[in-house]
């Protein structure tokens, strides 16, 4: 179903709706990221350009959010405020109720590209995180091997980057996010520069993944089947300035399989959000 976003100064609230299946991603649960009325612009004067206006939003512990919209409409820029890499230019974010004001140790993020560096083979760009912490890299180098083998890459930890496909190199960078035990994941279009078939399995392996942890999760994508086979809700943003349009609730059961993509009501779903996004 659909439901309809309030552009007001209470937020958006993505939670369980009421009488919903009590499956895990509907189970009652606290607020894990709150956005109050986020505005973004850049420059000055005649030169001012608002990417993004008034967003209000709730987020659940342990729920699986796309954030959807086109090209522009200031996706990327709502991520990079969460993960306190930017300031919004009004507004604030909160974390567990704790404000966002720079990057944090209990956030992953997973950029468009892989952004491995070449000079290290995948073990050390895994550590990599423990490494700018100024971690123990001897507490962590289990926990990186558990994660290769996870992602399906047990036995390349030796490897470089330039020896593993464009699917390898994402899975390595998904799990560099995920090393720290990160409550909140944040992935900025992971799989928009691979190919069809390559990001297909990337996203039914990215929710194998996630089962296994229930991390809260933001994923941003301007692909309509994308948001709907991953999430438990999409948030659409208008075009610029960025403002919550609609919210939908997927209501299709999990575990997803490639299969769903052929169900009536994911059909439905994304035709909705086609004209949502047109509207």
């Amino acid at each position: 179903m659909v439901l309809a976003s309030r552009l007001s100064s209470a937020p958006t609230s993505i939670s369980p709706a009421s009488g919903a299946d009590p499956s895990p991603q509907h189970a009652e649960t606290s607020i894990k990221i709150e956005f109050h009325d986020i505005t973004k612009a850049f420059g000055t004067g005649v030169k001012r350009m608002v990417a993004l206006e008034r967003i209000n939003l709730e987020i659940g512990d342990g729920h699986f959010i796309s954030i959807l919209g086109e090209s522009g409409c200031g996706k990327t820029t709502l991520l990079r405020i969460a993960a306190g890499l930017i300031p919004a230019s009004s507004g604030h974010v909160l974390l567990d109720g704790t404000p966002v004001t720079k990057p944090r140790r209990d956030m992953g993020f997973v950029f468009q590209q892989s952004v491995l560096l070449e000079w290290r083979n995948v073990l050390e760009n895994i550590l990599l995180p423990v490494e700018i912490f100024r971690l123990k890299e001897q507490d962590y180098r289990d926990k990186a091997l558990d994660l290769l083998k996870m992602m399906g890459l047990g036995g390349f930890e030796h490897h470089y980057p330039v020896q593993l496909s464009g699917g390898m190199q994402q899975r390595v960078s998904i799990a560099r996010a995920l090393i720290l035990k990160p409550s909140l994941l944040l992935m900025d279009e992971p799989f928009g520069a691979l190919d069809a078939i390559t990001r297909e399995q990337m996203n039914i392996e990215l929710l194998r993944i996630w089962s296994l942890s229930r991390t809260t999760t933001i994923f941003i994508t301007h692909d309509i089947a994308e948001a709907a086979f991953l999430s438990d809700r999409v948030v659409l943003l208008g075009s610029r300035p960025g403002r919550v349009k609609q919210i939908f609730d997927i209501d299709l059961p999990r575990p997803r399989k490639a299969d769903h993509r052929f169900d009536d009501r994911f059909t439905r779903l994304c035709r909705d959000m086609k004209r949502a996004m047109t509207a």
